[in-house]
């Protein structure tokens, strides 16, 4: 190891390297010695060890003492467990420290190894100081970074988590926790308001790709004549207000995941683009001839019947087969309601800490209101529902009659769904929303009961897509 300068500089703590420290471990006291009074003068807490079982004790002694180290720095060649094996160790560890290698000359190929096993780093022997402190500063900010990325996964992950115990939603995350170790294209299909994005992020954090985008994409939200530009991008002048080179959604998400909601509702013209796209792992941006190799992972979702909208030739069938490797269905509400106490008390305690209330709670005849209902707007209907209860209330209880307040100014809870039985009249419906939601189920009905029960037959007397009649029928709970 080289000496240090002849005139050296004021110890430097200003940086915050004394709030680091750094284990040092090297069965050569010389040269362990050498590194600690570097690291030392340089403001940083150091402790040692001869060999890698010595330094897991010392993680250990410490951590009892809520102390742990941004880094560290160990040769490869050591007695009890030498540099490989404590790497091994430390990769079984849950946030364990950059481990940083010090190699002589023979053994760079082992420590070229050990980095892609995950070593951050290694140093050929002899050492330079400078190389050294300028190694280690970039292996805590590494460290740093790493931490604060899996901080903001577990925050994300919290946000995101699918809430309830009922065997419906066990199911899905079931199903979820398989899907998600692969990379295989998955289709989320399910009504509005169920989630489908949730489930999507779900997917993206409990994958390989956590570290890489997470792009969301509302495919019916852009006007036709631009999919093809924001999904692939395009050229500087390739059309009219293309004012610059613009990277497309898919480049956006490369190393990591392209969300696609409402994919049902993409044009056939663009279908065809993104089918080709999906088998070939690239894209080509409008006004270019240069293709662009990607690596995504894509999640597709659609509250449409895209089997229907197959046979009626408003969506490819190779696309569907393409995107539907991997199905999964977000379930409705009204098919879990033993859950909603779970989710109104999760929905509750966040708008109370978004408008800085005290926690907020529902009493025992609010909650049996909203378990008695279904929601055709889902956990999305019942999160609205629950943050208007909390802005417009002035206590910590939300009560029935706050609930039956802010419905009463709306369409029914119960939703269209449940919005006509045999024999009532629309003209009966208490307000206007109910009537149009009355009438519209009556019609349907008595269409689809005069052609007993042909979908087919009932969309083309209706002159309606197939796929948008379902979605009728789905609305009014007039489907088998």
């Amino acid at each position: 190891m080289s000496e240090s300068p002849a005139n050296p500089e004021p110890k430097r703590t200003s940086s915050g390297a004394d709030q680091h420290h750094i284990l040092v471990v090297d069965d050569d006291a010389d040269i362990r010695v050498a590194i600690e009074m570097l690291l030392k003068y340089e403001g940083f807490q150091v402790w040692t060890a001869k060999h890698g079982r010595e330094a897991l004790k010392r993680l250990d002694a410490e951590a009892l003492d809520g102390r742990s180290a941004a880094l560290i720095i160990s040769d490869v060649k050591m007695p009890e467990l030498d540099g490989m094996g404590l790497l091994d160790a430390l990769l079984k560890r849950e946030q364990a420290p950059p481990l940083m290698l010090i190699s002589g000359h023979a053994d760079v190929p082992m420590a070229v190894e050990a980095v892609r096993k995950g070593a951050f780093d290694f140093l050929e022997k002899p050492i330079d100081p400078n190389r050294v402190l300028a190694a280690c500063r970039t292996a805590i900010r590494h460290g740093l970074v790493a931490g604060e990325n899996r901080a903001l996964r577990a925050k994300l992950g919290e946000r995101y988590r699918l809430i309830g115990s009922s065997d419906v939603m066990n199911t899905l995350r079931s199903q979820l926790d398989r899907a998600a170790a692969s990379d295989a294209p998955v289709l989320i299909t399910g009504e509005n308001g169920t989630g489908k994005e949730v489930i999507a992020r779900n997917l993206h954090l409990q994958s390989p790709r956590v570290t890489g985008p997470f792009i969301a994409v509302n495919c019916a939200a852009i006007p036709s004549e631009l999919i093809e530009s924001e999904l692939f991008g395009h050229k500087k002048g390739s059309f009219t207000g293309a004012q610059s080179d613009r990277i497309g959604h898919f480049e956006a998400a490369n190393g990591g995941t392209l969300f696609l909601d409402e994919v049902g509702d993409m044009p056939l013209a663009a279908q065809s683009k993104l089918l080709r796209a999906l088998e070939t792992r690239e894209v080509t941006p409008v006004g270019s001839n240069e293709p662009r190799a990607v690596d995504i992972r894509v999640i597709a979702a659609t509250n449409a019947d895209l089997p229907a909208a197959v046979e009626d030739k408003s969506f490819r069938i190779d696309l569907f087969y393409r995107l539907n490797v991997i199905p999964l269905r977000a379930p409705a509400l009204r098919e879990h309601p033993s859950d909603i106490p779970d989710l109104a008390k999760s929905f509750l305690g966040e708008v109370a800490a978004r408008q800085g209330r005290a926690p907020v709670e529902l009493d025992t005849e609010a909650t049996a209101l909203l378990k008695s209902h279904t929601f055709p707007g889902n956990v999305r209907q019942l999160r609205n529902l629950l943050e208007g209860a909390v802005v417009l209330g002035d206590g910590t209880t939300i009560t029935r009659a706050d609930l039956e307040g802010i419905l009463a100014s709306g369409p029914s809870l119960s939703g269209p769904t449940s919005a006509i039985a045999p024999g009532d009249d629309p003209f009966n419906a208490p307000t206007f929303e109910e009537f149009k939601d009355q009438s519209e189920a009556l019609f349907f009905r008595r269409k689809l009961d005069a052609n007993q029960g042909n979908i087919k037959r009932t969309a083309e007397e209706l002159g309606m897509q197939r796929s948008h009649l379902y979605k009728k029928l789905d609305r009014y709970g007039l489907r088998d």
